[in-house]
């Protein structure tokens, strides 16, 4: 009886043992899920994020890029208006100054 008694008290540790390795295997099973699906959702908010800081990227170019030949445009229609300025002052004393020189081309000094 003895025998049977430690015979038994044996299986039931072995049992419980074995139970013990299936509760530890699930637990490892699921925490590899969990850890596999917090890497997923990870990944996915870093591509978010990129995507995100990307665009914005892209838009701070276009807004610059845009700004640049806005200025550009400025400087040009600038650099025309100062362009007639002079076309127009040059030909307001073009006269003068042509009868000018022709004075002091012309008069002889003794």
């Amino acid at each position: 009886m003895e025998n049977n008694r430690g015979q038994n008290g044996i299986q039931l540790l072995l049992a419980a043992e074995q139970e013990a390795q299936h509760i530890v295997n699930a637990a490892r099973s699921a925490k590899q899920a969990r850890l596999k699906q917090a890497k997923e959702e990870a990944e996915k908010e870093i591509a978010e994020f990129r995507a995100q800081m990307e665009a914005e990227f892209q838009r701070k170019v276009a807004e610059t890029s845009g700004d640049s030949g806005a200025n550009v445009k400025r400087l040009e229609q600038e650099t025309q208006a100062k362009i007639q300025h002079l076309k127009n002052e040059s030909s307001r004393i073009s006269h003068d100054v042509v009868h000018m020189l022709l004075r002091h081309v012309t008069s002889v000094k003794i």
